[in-house]
């Protein structure tokens, strides 16, 4: 019986990246996989949660509600050696009115999608700790973009750096992989914005398994994925597609933060 894969497909990109995942499984690795992409993590949770699916590539706040709403009966199974350590950073305009974060008082912060934890919902809760509460001591300015996608698409950290750009916002708020590609990709001319303020770290995506998934089906799908190296050029094409040289075990301490905002800022209610 197949092993039924959910992945969220935020990008075209990713039906290339999975059924190279997929051929990798059934034709080298020999485990019997079958994928099944999904247009939003709600949904992709709600199958996961219902059985539908056995494993989901989750966003690091999809695996969190997977992990509230079984009581932490769902298994976190494998990351990306590239989910570790992330960050959120805070940027204004160089030589502008926002300088280090107390400046922040009182003015326009940009934030991405309401769902994205890098870039809206992890920003506010670190601010929050640092005695800067949205609406009372800055004012946000939202970029609710591709709701569902949990900010994978990085359309809205694009639009926050336009409105710091423009002056519509004093300052912005992306995730540190976004802000590490922003001058390769010259989304902004080099030195026109500079870093006022870094979060502490946390880690992003989770291959997360179903309640009741047996321990042969989970070590069979991990001991193949553990398999995937970087130096073998069949595997390498997926791997940078997919923004990682090494799959790598589950370390629970880096979602800390996040199960905290997700909770205050109601994303653990009930959806139904």
């Amino acid at each position: 019986m197949d092993i039924l894969i959910g992945a969220v497909a935020y990008n075209p990109k990713v039906v290339d990246i999975w059924e190279g995942m997929r051929r990798y499984f059934r034709e080298e690795a020999h485990v019997p996989v079958e994928v099944v992409l999904f247009l939003s993590y709600e949904a992709q949770v709600d199958a996961l949660l219902a059985s539908r699916i056995d494993i989901a590539w989750n966003t690091n706040l999809a695996y969190l509600q997977s992990e509230y709403r079984t009581a932490g009966k769902c298994v976190a199974l494998a990351m990306r050696d590239t989910d570790i350590d992330w960050r959120t950073i805070i940027v204004s305009p160089t030589g502008g009115n926002v300088r280090k974060l107390d400046d922040l008082r009182g003015k326009r912060l940009a934030l991405g999608s309401r769902d994205s934890g890098h870039a809206a919902i992890l920003p506010v809760h670190f601010l929050a700790e640092g005695g800067l509460i949205e609406g009372k001591d800055y004012q946000s300015l939202r970029f609710n973009t591709d709701l569902g996608k949990h900010g994978d698409t990085g359309t809205s950290e694009i639009d926050v750096l336009k409105a710091v750009m423009t002056g519509e916002a004093d300052a912005g708020a992306v995730g540190s992989p976004f802000w590490a590609g922003v001058h390769e990709s010259k989304l902004v001319p080099a030195g026109a914005l500079g870093v006022v303020w870094e979060s502490p770290s946390y880690h992003h995506c989770m291959f997360t398994a179903r309640e009741g998934l047996s321990t042969e089906a989970r070590d069979t799908f991990t001991d193949a994925l553990f398999k995937m190296q970087w130096g073998n050029p069949k595997h390498r094409p997926v791997l940078e597609a997919e923004g990682l040289k090494e799959w790598v075990r589950p370390r629970s301490e880096g979602y800390v933060s996040l199960r905290a905002a997700a909770k205050h800022q109601g994303f653990f209610d009930d959806p139904r």
